[in-house]
């Protein structure tokens, strides 16, 4: 009896134990899984462009598709699902404003609302006006100048000896060469007008710059530079008013310095 009493107690405090230890196993692995899902990013579906969507192109459910994106990383104007994006039968669609690359995301400040026309003018700046200038190929860099393209503007002014260049307007954007404002186009065409960003003030030196003599764009680099004022020069600093055949061969007497050194010596010859 007493055996069985103690074989008993023997098998329960195994239990026990077995329990206590599957207990500490099962908490441990709950507080792992846990911290896991905890740091674990949470997502949410975003709209983007399933294809390239140029400037001025509608907006139709065969060119989106929707991806996961991290909630904290969402940025404000993104679309969830195609509802408010594609026109409902009968209803005009909405358009680019902006070229939208594909995979990228779909925001409302690129999007015109549904039926909006889209201009132009909805790629300018705040405060900034459109502003077109007559060009050829080479005042225009032989027609490699697109929209998108940033540009100094140059006035050449005058005749003759008094023929002078000044750089008017720098860091210019162009929005558009003749009718074409797509940035996405980097076709070179030799354009008859370039259409640029400017501010009021810009607007009128342009104007004025246009009717006083002949601009010219000179194309910038993508690196970024500093901006700073830039003198005019004129073409009386860029050649010589004689060239060294006109001068002629100079006059030279030799001439004895203390009593023993001799040097020549040019003289300025004079004519009555």
């Amino acid at each position: 009896m007493r055996m069985r009493s103690l074989l008993t107690l023997v098998i329960g405090i195994g239990v026990a134990g077995f329990s206590v230890y599957a207990s500490r196993e099962l908490l441990q692995v709950q507080t792992a899984t846990a911290s896991i899902d905890a740091n674990e990013p949470k997502l949410v579906s975003v709209v983007v462009a399933a294809q390239d969507i140029p400037f001025g192109k509608t907006i139709e459910a065969h060119k989106l598709t929707t991806i996961q994106w991290p909630t904290d990383a969402v940025p404000p104007g993104t679309y969830s699902d195609f509802s408010t994006l594609v026109p409902e039968a009968g209803q005009e669609p909405r358009r680019a404003k902006r070229a939208i690359a594909q995979g990228e995301l779909v925001l409302a400040n690129k999007l015109s609302e549904f039926g909006e026309k889209v201009t132009i003018t909805q790629t300018l700046g705040k405060n900034s006006r459109a502003m077109a200038i007559r060009v050829n190929a080479s005042t225009a860099v032989g027609g490699f100048v697109t929209p998108g393209d940033t540009v100094d503007i140059v006035l050449t002014q005058g005749g003759g000896e008094s023929l002078r260049a000044v750089t008017i307007l720098q860091n210019i954007r162009i929005i558009g060469v003749d009718q074409q404002a797509d940035e996405n186009n980097e076709t070179a065409n030799v354009a008859k007008t370039v259409t640029v960003e400017v501010t009021p003030e810009q607007g009128q030196k342009l104007a004025l710059a246009e009717k006083a003599g002949q601009l010219s764009l000179s194309l910038r680099t993508l690196d970024s530079v500093v901006d700073e004022p830039m003198e005019s020069i004129r073409l009386s600093d860029i050649i010589r008013e004689k060239s060294p055949t006109e001068e002629g061969p100079k006059m030279t007497i030799k001439v004895r310095r203390a009593g023993v050194n001799i040097e020549n010596v040019e003289v300025e010859e004079r004519t009555n």
